[in-house]
Formats: structure tokens, C-alpha cells, sequence
């Protein structure tokens, strides 16, 4: 059976703005059905790498907190530290860019919580119902102690995963860091030893004695890690990498299992705006210019059916001039596929479809 996805296109008028529409939205794909009376609400999203300009403004979070708090809930914003180096792979560096980037309780109504605390190891293992790849997935723990999950995610393309929407923003978002290095790679991570001081703060975190100092180099024995990824939050030289060496088909499927390790067992709930589409996911430090025009505002309670009509809504508008869309193939309708030929996005929805997340089958309906 065919899954309802609500939809609201971007016009407006004198009597109803993009925040009350968006409010309009919700209440009518039924997110207001969801008992949230004194229930403690994820609402998981993406705060912007600092140097970003397309990820979604404070407002958007904002209505879908007030939503929630006007039937008794408890909401806060929340998302996991980052594998790579950058602007949110600590938590306090988290939160200094979220708060750079307007995320704070005056402007959104409630409080930013980073999921996988300090150091990106506060993570609860939760087990994969018929996962194929992954066991048990490593989510952060405000994540899996709230009561009710909400999806907040700004639709858009992405070099590895093909497009960023619900299943990446659940999946890969919600991933503590160890869970973020379990889908990316096949291996473990590695000292670049032309950038380490010898500085001996990777060891002292390591729990399982498995990084030592040598001639003023810390080495890792990929015999004792276990992946946690603490020693690339800890260090300052930015000298401890990963590999990125997962396929990207077993990335997807990955990206599927972790999603179904949040969502299982709770009230869950998904919202998509597809505006400033970029090529690339939010954690640029830059974004380039959206491939296609803004398309609007998209919910349901099934996010492989939300995942399948935000790409069929894309790929069903003009490629921007200029854009990255642009360029290549245009006999291939797919911009996604066009700006990133290497990546496999149904593999996601299909590995999703599998694991009962939802059907890619669904029911556009209209605002």
C-alpha cells in the first residue's frame, strides 16, 4: 500500500507565512496525532558547517518546536559530532556553531542538545532488527532517551550517499562517532605522520592501550582499536584520519540500518524542505548554488516513501542554469546521479524498503 506524502509548495500570502504553512503542514499529514503530552522530543537536524549558507534557518526549527510544545511536549534540537575535521566534531565546537549559525533557545524556542556528548563517545548500541551489515548501531544517547523522534532535514545532493534526506539525516546523523566510522569504513583510522607533534593526547584517550609515541609519532595497532574514534576528536594537529573506504552501495545499506536502529520502537515522525537544493551535504564549509528551483515543504510518517518523492521532485524540475546540474548528461534526468555518477542512492531506499522501514510507494497530497 502506498505511503501518504503531504506536500506544500513555497507561496504565500498576507494571510499565512512560510512558518504558519509549514504548521499547516504538520497538522494536516498528522503529526498532531502523536501524543507528545510531557514527552521528551529529538528533533534531529543538521546545524550548518560554519562557512555554509544552505542549511535550514533557525525559523523552520522553531515552528516544529512550538508545534510540539502546544500539545505538552518537550523538544530539543539535536545532531551528533562529525567524523572529519571541521567545525562540529566536538561538542563544544558543536555548539559554538550552531550558536554561529542562529541555533539557540531564543531563537528556536527550546534547547540545542549535541547527542553523542563531549568527545562524541556518550552512545547507546541499539540492535539492528534484520540488519544485513550492521549488529548493533552506535547512536547518541539523547537521541535513543527521547520519547518521540522527529526528522527535520533540508533536502539536498551528496558526493557519497547520492542525496541527503530523512534516511541520511537519521542514519548517519544520529550516529555517535564510532557509528559514523562503522558506516564509512571498511577499516580503522591512521596517524598522517607529517602532521603529529608526538604529543601523546591520543594515547591517554585510547582505552584499549592501542596508540603509541615512537621517535615523536603516535602509531595506531589496528589489532587493539576498536573504532571509537575518540583519539580524532582529542587530537589538535588534526593528524588522525579515516579512510573513507566503504562501498557506497554498503554505505546506503548501512545508512538504512542505523535509521532503523533510531526509529524502531517509538513514535517517529519526517519533515523535508527541499530548498537551496546544493550538490553537496551541509557539512561543506561552502555550499554552491542550488541545482533546481526551491520545490517546497514535504511530511509523513514513512520516511522511504518522503525520501522517494522528495528525489521524483527534484529530478522532475529544471537543472538551475549555471548549477551543477547543469553540466554533463543532459539525457539523464536524474541530477543526482548526474552530479555524482559514482553513487547509488535507491540502494538506500531499497535496503530501507527491505528492513520494513517503509515502500517507496507513495500518495503525493497537496496543501
Amino acid at each position: 500500500m502506498a505511503s501518504k506524502v503531504y506536500w506544500a509548495d513555497l507561496r504565500t500570502n498576507f494571510r499565512e507565512n512560510l512558518q504558519e504553512k509549514l504548521d499547516r503542514l504538520l497538522k494536516t499529514a498528522g503529526m498532531g496525532e502523536i501524543d507528545f503530552e510531557n514527552k521528551f522530543v529529538a528533533i534531529k537536524m543538521h546545524f550548518g558547517e560554519p562557512g555554509n549558507l544552505a542549511f535550514l534557518r533557525p525559523n523552520w526549527a522553531k515552528t516544529v518546536a512550538d508545534f510540539v510544545k502546544e500539545r505538552g511536549g518537550k523538544p530539543f534540537l539535536t545532531d551528533c559530532n562529525t567524523l572529519y575535521v571541521g567545525g562540529r566534531k566536538n561538542g563544544l565546537d558543536h555548539l559554538d556553531s550552531a550558536m554561529l549559525n542562529g541555533f539557540n533557545p531564543m531563537t528556536t524556542g527550546c534547547q540545542v542538545i549535541i547527542a553523542d556528548g563531549i568527545k562524541g563517545n556518550d552512545e547507546v548500541e541499539v540492535p539492528v532488527a534484520g540488519g544485513e551489515y550492521v549488529r548493533s548501531a552506535k547512536i547518541g544517547r539523547a537521541v535513543m532517551d527521547a520519547d518521540v523522534f522527529i526528522s527535520l532535514n533540508h533536502f539536498k545532493g551528496h558526493e557519497s550517499a547520492g542525496f541527503g534526506g530523512a534516511l541520511k539525516n537519521i542514519g548517519m546523523g544520529c550516529g555517535s562517532r564510532a557509528g559514523k566510522m562503522e558506516q564509512h569504513n571498511a577499516g580503522k583510522p591512521h596517524v598522517e605522520q607529517e602532521d603529529c607533534v608526538g604529543c601523546g593526547m591520543c594515547t591517554k584517550i585510547c582505552a584499549h592501550e592501542g596508540i603509541t609515541i615512537t621517535d615523536k609519532k603516535a602509531f595506531i595497532d589496528h589489532s587493539k582499536c576498536v573504532g571509537c574514534g575518540r583519539c580524532i576528536a582529542i587530537c589538535a594537529r588534526n593528524a588522525i584520519a579515516v579512510n573513507w573506504d566503504e562501498s557506497i552501495t554498503n554505505l546506503n545499506r548501512k545508512i538504512a540500518e542505523y535509521a532503523k536502529a533510531v526509529v524502531d520502537g517509538r513514535p517517529c515522525f519526517h519533515i523535508s524542505l527541499v530548498i537551496d537544493v546544493s550538490p553537496n551535504c551541509d557539512c561543506h564549509s561552502e555550499n554552491d548554488a542550488a541545482i533546481v528551483p526551491n520545490v517546497g515543504m514535504f511530511a509523513s510518517f514513512d520516511p522511504v516513501a518522503l525520501d522517494m518523492a522528495c528525489v521524483d521532485a527534484v529530478n522532475s524540475q529544471p537543472a538551475v542554469r549555471g548549477s551543477a546540474a547543469d553540466e554533463g548528461d543532459h539525457h539523464d534526468h536524474d541530477h543526482f546521479h548526474r552530479i555524482h555518477p559514482e553513487t547509488d542512492w535507491m540502494s538506500c531506499l531499497e535496503h530501507a524498503e527491505r528492513l520494513g522501514l517503509g515502500t517507496k510507494e507513495y500518495e503525493l497530497i497537496k496543501i
